[in-house]
């Protein structure tokens, strides 16, 4: 049920986005560039630290859409329950454990972060760009699992199948285009009257 009395009591991030597009607008951006620009992070690895970071932190609405996603981007559906128990003894490839250890550390604990964790990542064989990207990743889904929580979205696992297929289509730039559409209409509306 979202907080915002002007919003639907089943909003979901889309009408909130629609609502406050001042704001939304270059949120969304940073999420097409972070999420889908060039990285050394495939696609599926940074919706899989979305969901993570997202699981990690009981938001069930960002768990699901972003969940939902990596599965789209080939990240099997038992991969992140698994995460969920033990990084280590996950069914994922070695060289990405050292990343989503760090991005559970600065979930968790973000002061206790230390210059040899980020020196177990480069070990792993990742380069600066991918510490970046990860962190990057780890700290928008931070922010978005509060703005969600602290506004009381949440949604059902229709809505994280269908919102996943658009992201998995066309990014997030889909969003960008309906809420610039919104306000277009909101502008005719107000010439016409």
């Amino acid at each position: 049920m979202s907080y915002l009395k002007s919003l639907p009591q089943n909003a979901t991030l889309l009408d909130l986005f629609k609502a406050y597009p001042v704001t939304s607008e270059p949120l969304i951006e940073y999420h097409q560039v972070l999420l889908r620009g060039p990285s050394p992070l495939s696609i599926g690895h940074r919706e899989l630290i979305a969901a993570f970071v997202s699981t990690l932190n009981a938001c069930h609405y960002c768990h699901g859409v972003h969940q939902a996603t990596a599965d789209r981007f080939g990240i099997a559906p038992t991969v992140l329950a698994a995460l969920m128990q033990d990084v280590n003894t996950a069914p994922i490839e070695d060289k990405l454990k050292p990343i989503l250890h760090y991005v559970r550390k600065v979930t968790l604990s973000s002061a206790e972060m230390t210059a040899q964790d980020a020196e177990e990542v480069y070990a792993a064989g990742w380069d600066e760009r991918a510490l970046h990207d990860a962190v990057s990743v780890c700290a928008l889904f931070n922010l978005m699992n509060r703005l969600v929580d602290g506004l009381g979205m949440d949604a059902e696992d229709d809505h994280f199948q269908v919102a996943s297929k658009h992201l998995a289509r066309g990014g997030y730039v889909w969003l960008l285009r309906l809420i610039r559409i919104k306000k277009w209409m909101t502008r005719i509306r107000k010439i016409s009257d």
